[in-house]
């Protein structure tokens, strides 16, 4: 059994973020695909056909002397692209919305010391925190998003100096972890989100005893080392068929229906499939980032450390 609750350095977050995955992986992932399996499918499968659809009215317009012809095309099918649009939306906010919180109940369950989680079990933790779910949906709205863009806006705009991309590449890591951490904070205490939010971005600089030094590089760095790691992961996924799009591009003769629009046909499903397989283990893969974050969350909170040493050293005294 994987303790929760307890002092981590930089190399644990990043070797305890493999074992989570080697111990607890088989049943996370199945409770995983159970709750956001179908939701990730119907993604895939309108990114696979939807944008493929799109992508090849737009290489096939302008043909035959057709100058307006995508604009003509999307003037007759203007409802289909409301609904489309919509339902992509819906669908997108439920995914990310299991996506972000699944590993936060999981995790929460694994801390209290349940070992066989069932989908039964984290389908009714977000029924019983539908409100709370709400409410951190619409903080997130209009209020991490809107200081999170100002931020990154400040950040883009120094690249036009040297500084700015060191800066930016201080900045992403420590927003995603204050967002992470706001999350796993507000259902694992009784703050609420204002207050969550302002534990999320004390934690990133220091402990809440004030007695040891500024946890910020080792909450950064490992929080950088995965997001490589899932990075090149991804790439490759993605560099794949983008290798083989541009050799067809290259080895096809002029004046060719693959020339004229090169996703139409075998190939262009092909491309498309591959890049929803892709946005597939990408969703998959950030669980891994998500868990991490969620060590990162349990070191922080050394509150519950001695309670927690307490209660082992007990149990240890009944034992024997």
């Amino acid at each position: 059994m994987m303790q929760f609750y307890k002092k981590r350095d930089f190399g644990a977050f990043i070797s305890d973020s493999f074992t989570f995955f080697k111990l607890y992986g088989k049943n996370y992932f199945k409770n995983y695909i159970l709750l956001n399996g179908l939701l990730l499918i119907l993604m895939v499968v309108i990114f696979i056909f939807g944008y493929r659809e799109l992508f090849m009215q737009i290489f096939g317009s302008n043909m035959s002397g057709e100058s307006y012809y995508f604009e003509s095309y999307f003037e007759d099918n203007i409802g289909m692209f409301i609904v489309v649009g919509l339902l992509t939306f819906v669908l997108f906010t439920i995914m990310m919305i299991v996506n972000y919180l699944f590993p936060v109940f999981y995790l929460k369950r694994l801390a209290e010391g349940e070992l066989k989680i069932k989908t039964d079990d984290i389908l009714g933790d977000f029924k019983k925190n539908a409100g709370k779910i709400g409410k951190l949906c619409l903080g997130m709205v209009f209020v991490v998003t809107p200081l999170s863009l100002i931020v990154m806006g400040i950040s883009y705009a120094l690249i036009l100096i040297i500084i700015g991309f060191f800066i930016m590449l201080l900045v992403y890591p420590v927003l995603l972890n204050v967002v992470t951490f706001l999350m796993y904070d507000y259902f694992n205490s009784k703050r609420g989100f204002f207050e969550s939010l302002s534990y999320s971005i004390r934690s990133q600089f220091s402990y809440a005893n004030g007695r040891e030094r500024s946890p910020f590089w080792k909450y950064w760095g490992a929080t950088v080392v995965i997001s490589i790691i899932l990075y090149v992961i991804t790439t490759i996924f993605t560099a794949i068929p983008m290798f083989f799009f541009m050799l067809k591009i290259t080895t096809t003769a002029p004046d060719t229906n693959f020339e004229q629009n090169p996703f139409a046909g075998s190939f262009g499903i092909m491309m498309f499939v591959t890049y929803g397989i892709s946005l597939l283990v990408s969703f998959f893969l950030s669980n891994m980032l998500y868990v991490n974050s969620g060590l990162m969350y349990y070191d922080s909170r050394r509150d519950f450390h001695q309670k927690v040493e307490l209660e082992e050293i007990e149990t240890i005294g009944i034992n024997e």
